[in-house]
């Protein structure tokens, strides 16, 4: 095989998909190419509002029917029933001291939860991805775009006109050509081998590794903390339907649950942390770990590992360049900084649709080059914004003060920018972590670097106060507000009192609110 196409794309989970349906929607020439084969297993599983407006967005814009429905459990459920995916409903945070006993936490200075939406309908999932992914290749199918699995790529050479791609597909030489190659084969892939791309440190960033897997037979997380619940008001959501995070010093445990008994689960930590934990053992790092903590070693008493761990000794990843004359990555393979606080999906999603606008505007334009360039500074200003925020989160997970008041700073730039993308005003919320707004950009970066060095009640008390000034004229849904007592439900007062944020009426917000779904 040795045929010409308009764009290449390498690499078939849903980012590189659904830029490929983009891509033909546009009608350039498209080819998709995979290494493995359908269903296959990935990781990174857990929406956000951000993103799934995003998703619907281009779902729109370009008609993308199939993939549309994914944007909410509701419509999910109507439309895939068999395609298996969890309910998130918000995320929750509970602190834990390794190897001492739960403590009774009546006032919720162990908790954080964060609700994303008002009710199920039009709640956010985590992806099954060796069925979503799945699904996404079926429809680049349906719309006719041309796609290879198992194929084997081993060199890419760029000439004067186009770049080519030679390896092997069933035991056969392969090669493609194109004038232009989108790489989504993740971190550490397939460009960045082939064209021996540098790596850049995330500044400040502490060397992480990780543990994870699929399991079977995980309890739910609340019937394990249930004495006195009774008596207790009830929480804004489901702590379980959710993205559940256990923080203690050093790392985190993420829980995600799925509809077909399914739960993924995995450990972040320090270097010094995992060197402890002895994570390079598997099975046996992960018991000793969950057994640490008396409600996860109930939870997950009957389960079992449907696949072989995953062990990573290196999480975090940045490319030093990110696009070329005729090539580019997509956010997922441009770099990676941690799986807390569900980061990856609205990072690739904000890349394909840059990346899909520059092919809409300015193919074969002399502007395209600019254009390219420009997606390249923007992509790693967000990867460094992200590794700031959550390196700034490692160095309070001893103190879970600190590290609630931190994440203030995530909430309030996600809850502004999906709002003003719904309200059709995307231009106050380009970036994302609003890193390059000039009154919030420099004030988060400030409260991080405070973070670093909060060790006293009077220092975390200023850092509180700092992060409460920082997203006040982004702070749409009631963040930071004491008498919450870390409980955070979506309330619709909150928006329609900050309407003025949203450069908005309250009748906007309130047309907002009955075309979003928000009222059952």
């Amino acid at each position: 095989m040795n045929e010409g196409y308009d764009i290449a794309i390498v690499g078939s989970g849903f980012g590189g998909s659904l830029f490929a349906m983009i891509a033909h929607q546009l009608e350039r020439s498209v080819i998709l190419l995979e290494k493995n084969r359908h269903p296959r297993f990935a990781i990174g599983e857990s929406s956000t509002p951000l993103s799934n407006i995003l998703l619907e967005t281009l779902a729109t814009r370009y008609d993308l029917p199939g993939i549309a429905p994914l944007s909410k459990w509701g419509s999910w459920q109507q439309t895939y029933p068999d395609v298996a995916c969890g309910l998130k409903r918000g995320f929750t945070f509970y602190h834990h001291v390794l190897g001492e006993p739960r403590v009774s936490d009546p006032d919720r200075q162990h908790q954080l939860l964060v609700a994303a939406s008002p009710h199920d309908r039009i709640a956010d999932t985590h992806w099954y991805r060796a069925e979503v992914d799945y699904l996404f290749v079926k429809e680049t199918q349906k719309l006719g775009v041309q796609y290879l699995d198992e194929v084997t790529v081993k060199s890419v050479t760029e000439s004067e006109n186009d770049i080519g791609l030679q390896g092997r597909r069933n035991n056969e030489d392969f090669a493609v050509r194109a004038k232009f190659i989108v790489d989504a084969t993740g971190p550490r892939g397939l460009l960045h081998h082939a064209l021996a791309l540098p790596e850049s440190p995330l500044p400040g960033f502490p060397a992480t590794q990780a543990l994870f897997s699929h399991f079977t037979g995980v309890w739910r997380y609340a019937q394990q903390v249930s004495d006195h619940a009774s008596e207790l008001p009830l929480p804004p959501y489901p702590v379980d339907d959710a993205a559940v995070h256990h923080i203690f010093d050093g790392g985190w445990i993420w829980v995600l649950q799925f509809n077909n008994g399914i739960t993924s689960a995995g450990v972040a930590a320090t270097d010094e942390l995992a060197g402890r934990l002895q994570l390079s053992e598997g099975p046996a790092a992960w018991q000793r770990l969950v057994d640490l903590i008396p409600a996860l070693k109930k939870q997950f008493a009957n389960s079992q590992a449907t696949r072989p761990f995953t062990y990573m000794p290196r999480v975090s990843f940045r490319s030093k360049a990110v696009a070329g004359k005729r090539w580019a990555l997509l956010p997922s393979a441009a770099g990676f900084v941690d799986p807390l606080l569900s980061t990856g999906f609205p990072l690739t999603l904000l890349g394909v649709s840059r990346l899909a606008e520059i092919i809409e505007r300015d193919w074969e334009k002399p502007e395209f080059a600019e254009r390219l360039q420009s997606y390249a500074s923007l992509t790693d200003n967000e990867l460094v914004a992200t590794g700031h925020l959550i390196a700034a989160l490692y160095t309070t997970m001893h103190s879970f003060p600190a590290f609630a008041a931190l994440s203030m700073l995530y909430f309030a730039a996600a809850s502004f920018s999906e709002s003003a993308r719904r309200l059709g005003k995307a231009h106050l919320a380009p970036s994302f972590l609003l890193h390059d707004d000039p009154h919030f950009g420099p004030l988060m970066r400030r409260c991080c670097e405070l973070a670093k060095n909060n060790s006293t009640q009077l220092e975390m008390d200023d850092l509180a106060h700092e992060i409460s000034q920082a997203i006040e004229p982004v702070n749409i849904a009631g963040l930071a507000n004491a008498h919450r007592r870390n409980w955070y439900p979506i309330d619709a007062n909150d928006l329609l009192n900050s309407a003025a944020k949203l450069q908005s009426t309250k009748n906007q917000i309130s047309e907002l609110l009955d075309r979003s779904g928000f009222w059952k």
